[in-house]
């Protein structure tokens, strides 16, 4: 997301003034709302997740919590590294560093954390019998503390990677451009990482959400399965698959989108810049509220009531699933 903030800035500080003027304050207020807004949903969701001992206890309420923890974290500093582009705000190369590294390590734990989910949904749904003494709290535990590890180790990879770049060109603490994942990782060699990577972790997540997809389809047709809760899964499992084809295309669209746009005036880059920052940057952080919080029955009182500051919620009715 960080080079389509840098090209921003650029396209802006080449319009004119009132143009300019105008357009930040559109695109920035609307930004900067709707990250407030999904923030607070989120971090109510959240709060609901800690409110009761079943959320606490089940291992699908744990997943989810930990994919909001990450989701909602993320938002903060895209939040900022938004906010110093539009201001043509220039900062330290290690402060720079800091919040790029704050983003990259969520788009990780996002991906992962999905593809747990599915193989969870998959053992419940086609092993209910020993769904619970595969998926305990412990285990579960175990497995985000894998993901965050993972995501971590992803980190360490690029930080040793750039203090190799480091010792073969002098280092300059302080930053010629805006700060971005690629004015940070500026060599060739972080694009070909980028690529293996990003493809790498698609394909792994990718092949986990299908595979689960495709053995919770075969056991719907059971005639001892609960076809209703079974077409719920799939249902689940097909939006997980489209929130990690977003969550992955941001990784990646900057690379799609730098071609088309060469043949576009600057405002229309502008305004694609913006739009793909809330579609491909914030909407696929925040689907999460909208495919549990709302989908799910067993979460979805308590959270109408705490977005209603705890009054009774009757917007939903309680079969509505």
């Amino acid at each position: 997301m960080g080079d389509l903030l840098q090209a921003k800035a650029n396209v802006t500080a080449s319009l004119d003034p009132d143009t300019e003027e105008y357009e930040l304050i559109l695109f920035g207020l609307f930004i900067v709302s709707s990250i407030c807004s999904f923030f607070y949903i989120n971090c109510v969701l959240l709060f609901t997740l800690r409110s009761k001992p079943v959320f606490c206890e089940t291992s699908r309420f744990i997943l989810l919590f930990n994919l909001l923890f990450a989701d909602t974290f993320q938002q903060i500093p895209s939040l900022l590294l938004y906010i110093l582009s539009c201001f043509n705000r220039k900062i330290p190369f290690d402060a720079c560093g800091f919040l790029v590294l704050l983003c990259l390590v969520t788009d990780s734990i996002s991906p992962l954390t999905l593809a747990v989910m599915s193989v969870e949904r998959y053992v419940a749904v086609c092993l209910p019998l020993r769904h619970a003494t595969i998926f305990t709290v412990r285990s579960t535990g175990m497995a985000i503390a894998m993901v965050w590890a993972l995501s971590f180790i992803h980190i360490l990879i690029r930080v040793f990677m750039l203090v190799h770049v480091f010792t073969i060109i002098p280092f300059n603490p302080h930053m010629n451009n805006f700060c971005s994942k690629e004015s940070l990782f500026f060599a060739p060699i972080f694009n070909d990482f980028e690529k293996v990577y990003a493809s790498t972790l698609f394909v792994s997540v990718g092949l986990a959400i299908i595979g689960s997809y495709i053995g919770v389809a075969l056991v719907a047709t059971s005639a001892s399965t609960d076809k209703a809760s079974a077409r719920n899964v799939l249902q689940t499992l097909l939006l997980h698959l489209i929130q990690l084809c977003l969550v992955l295309t941001s990784i990646m669209y900057s690379a799609i989108i730098t071609p088309i746009v060469r043949t576009m005036t600057r405002l229309t880059i502008l305004r694609i810049y913006n739009v793909c920052f809330v579609f491909l940057s914030i909407l696929p952080r925040c689907l999460s509220a909208l495919i549990y919080g709302l989908r799910d029955q067993t979460i979805r009182r308590v959270l109408m009531q705490n977005l209603c500051c705890r009054r009774r919620a009757s917007v939903f009715p309680n079969n509505s699933r």
